[in-house]
């Protein structure tokens, strides 16, 4: 039997404070209920996340949507390279990567 605690699992007996600004939080709000979410919930995944992972869970980055851009670019070129004929078309319309991502 699994004993490994996990955020949904653990029961729920600490607390957390922090202190926003009410507009950032509505905003985030709205952000995850559109993906049937409250805040506790994605705060929660988050933790969850973290402990998955050994750290935190996304690039903290100034330029975050070019290292996820590039971090995709160089796992569809390692899917690339693992398997399937050279000519395989990949992405839309079988562009190849390099021209989909604008590279």
């Amino acid at each position: 039997m699994d004993t490994t605690l996990s955020v949904a699992t653990a029961p729920k007996t600490g607390t957390f404070q922090m202190r926003i600004n009410p507009e950032i939080k509505k905003q985030v709000e709205d952000i995850y209920a559109a993906c049937g979410m409250t805040l506790t919930d994605a705060i929660n995944a988050f933790l969850q996340q973290s402990i998955n992972v050994g750290g935190l869970p996304f690039l903290v980055t100034t330029n975050g949507r070019e290292a996820l851009r590039e971090q995709a670019l160089f796992l569809l070129m390692q899917e690339r390279q693992a398997g399937g004929p050279p000519d395989a078309p990949i992405g839309r319309a079988g562009a190849e990567p390099l021209e989909e991502f604008g590279t």
